[in-house]
């Protein structure tokens, strides 16, 4: 979350910015200053009461020892009545400090100066594209058609186990998927990221760190009764791993890489775009996190676009990569990059990747911070991207390389696969 002080010194600017994510942040930033005023002065009456609580206690203790027992008595009674009072303005503080932390999680990241204006992803900027679309004929099969009579992933087996959205890999297809898993992280521990193999659950804490929660319950799987969820991505309880820390700055950057399987609720989701594997419920993914100096996270975040657009180059699949507008921005992100692979057979793009940098938003929430030269606490910034989700890979590759006796697999996946065609 944005921090208060930020707010009070830029409030027109912080204004102005949000409108880009087509966040009317005027009425919400006047309460929010209002009530952090009321905290402010409650604060500076309480420190008052408290100082003349103290110099009288010390009055108190002379008193007694010269013998005044009347007057110590009597100054004894005030202190009393400061204490009363005392008791009011901790439970003013308290609740004031709870309406404006109520207040913040309200308000969005500030899109980076960068981030262009829009409404949703039709206004995305295109920022580059590469690769060759295939031409793949009339005979060309959608991803879903092809699978069936492989019989490497089943769709109708999900939905008897589970329901809609939970597909099986079986065979050659686990074999696939488990190819790309492996691949994926192998490039990633490559390019300096270590491997974490983190919970697939998550406390409250860790939901409200990363910026989950509360904006996001409603497309989470929650275990009520022990009050946890599960996971939307590896980002979650991977940058969790450091809430509530101060690192070093000479440890920065942290680079992790982790495989989980992801699970989203993805209600109201319908309708011919989401067949197939393009939205599930249940899907595995690769993620790469990294807590970074405040003065190197953009040059951080090219160098993670530069990461993934790499992988997709060895994969052999065209792909463009996109900078989100403000009004498909994350509520969490101060600047985004997603990635889109071509799919020949359904003549689409589908999204596999975002990159993104969230400044210090989650390092606020997550109290994640460094000393700085000057042995002054500063906040971190922290940065994730899928390095890749496989469910969209997995049918672009299935469509673009098949042809009329199968689906071939792309070399750099062959050593891992250990076969070259279905």
């Amino acid at each position: 979350m944005l921090q208060v002080a930020f707010i009070r010194a830029h409030k027109e600017e912080v204004i102005k910015r949000l409108a880009v994510k087509n966040f009317d942040a005027k009425e919400i930033i006047e309460e929010l200053i209002v009530l952090d005023e009321k905290r402010r002065n409650t604060q500076s009456e309480n420190d008052a009461i408290l100082s003349e609580s103290n110099k009288l206690s010390k009055e108190i203790g002379l008193l007694y020892k010269s013998g005044n027992t009347e007057e110590a008595n009597a100054k004894k009674a005030e202190t009393a009545v400061l204490k009363e009072k005392t008791k009011v303005l901790h439970q003013i503080l308290s609740e004031t400090q709870i309406a404006l932390e109520k207040k913040l999680v309200q308000i969005p990241n500030i899109p980076h100066v960068s981030v262009p204006k829009g409404n949703s992803e039709q206004d995305n900027e295109v920022v580059s594209q590469e690769g060759s679309i295939p031409n793949l004929g009339v005979n060309a099969k959608p991803h879903w058609e092809l699978v069936a009579e492989k019989n490497i992933i089943d769709f109708e087996l999900g939905v008897k186990i589970t329901g809609a959205g939970f597909p099986v890999y079986r065979g050659k297809g686990a074999r696939m998927q488990r190819a790309l898993i492996n691949y994926f992280l192998d490039k990633n521990t490559a390019a300096g990221y270590e491997e974490i193999m983190p919970p697939l659950l998550v406390n409250e804490a860790s939901g409200f760190g990363t910026g989950q929660l509360p904006d996001k319950e409603g497309q989470m799987y929650h275990a009520t009764e022990d009050n946890l969820y599960l996971i939307p991505t590896a980002e979650v309880p991977v940058t969790n791993i450091f809430r509530d820390v101060i690192v070093k700055k000479e440890e920065l950057p942290i680079k992790c890489t982790a495989y989980t399987p992801c699970f989203r609720r993805e209600a109201g989701s319908y309708g011919k775009d989401v067949r197939g594997l393009n939205r599930l419920h249940q899907f595995d993914k690769v993620e790469i996190v990294q807590i970074q100096h405040p003065d190197k996270s953009y040059q951080t975040l090219d160098v993670m676009v530069k990461h993934v657009a790499d992988i997709l180059r060895e994969l052999g699949l065209p792909f463009r990569i996109l900078k989100l507008c403000g009004g498909d921005l994350g509520f969490t992100s101060a600047l985004t990059f997603d990635f889109e692979v071509y799919s020949a057979a359904q003549e689409k793009w589908l999204e596999v990747s975002s990159v993104s940098n969230f400044e210090s938003y989650q390092s606020n929430r997550l109290k994640l911070r460094f000393k700085d030269e000057d042995k002054k606490t500063q906040l971190c910034h922290s940065l994730n991207g899928s390095s890749l989700a496989l469910p969209r890979i997995m049918a672009a590759l299935i469509e673009n390389y098949q042809d009329a006796e199968g689906i071939n697999i792309p070399t750099v996946l062959v050593p891992y696969c250990g076969f070259d065609k279905i």
